[in-house]
C-alpha cells in the first residue's frame, strides 16, 4: 500500500505547498484508491510539514509547487515529491497511478 498526499483546497490541487488548506490523503493498492481522508493543515513552520507528513506514513506528496527546502527534507525521507500538478485531487493521483502525471520539477523561489 502507497499513500499519496495532495496539498489542496478542498478537492484542487494548491498551489503553495506550505499555505494550503488541507492534505487529501489518498490510500492506494493495486493501483485502486481504497481510502480517501482529508487533513487540515496543521500549520506553516519551516520543516515542519514535510515530517508531519512522513509521520502519517505518506509516500508521495504531490503540489502545484513547493519550496526547495521542503523537497530537500522530503527527500530525506525517501518521499517523493511531484510538483506542478494542477487540478482536481482525486484526477491527479488517477493520472499518478498511470505513470501520466511528471514532476515538473517547479520549485517556489519566493520564500
Amino acid at each position: 500500500m502507497i499513500k499519496i498526499a495532495i496539498a489542496s483546497e478542498k478537492e484542487e490541487v494548491t498551489e503553495h505547498f506550505g499555505h494550503c488548506m488541507n492534505f487529501n490523503i489518498f490510500e492506494v493498492e493495486d493501483n485502486q484508491i481504497i481510502k480517501t481522508e482529508s487533513i487540515p493543515n496543521p500549520g506553516h513552520k519551516p520543516g515542519f510539514l514535510p515530517n508531519f507528513l512522513n509521520d502519517l506514513g505518506v509516500n508521495v506528496i504531490i503540489s502545484g509547487g513547493m519550496g526547495g527546502g521542503a523537497v530537500d527534507i522530503f527527500n530525506e525521507k525517501d518521499i517523493e515529491v511531484v510538483v506542478g500538478a494542477r487540478g482536481n485531487a482525486r484526477a491527479v493521483v488517477k493520472a499518478y497511478l498511470q505513470g501520466a502525471l511528471k514532476s515538473t520539477g517547479s520549485i517556489c523561489h519566493e520564500h
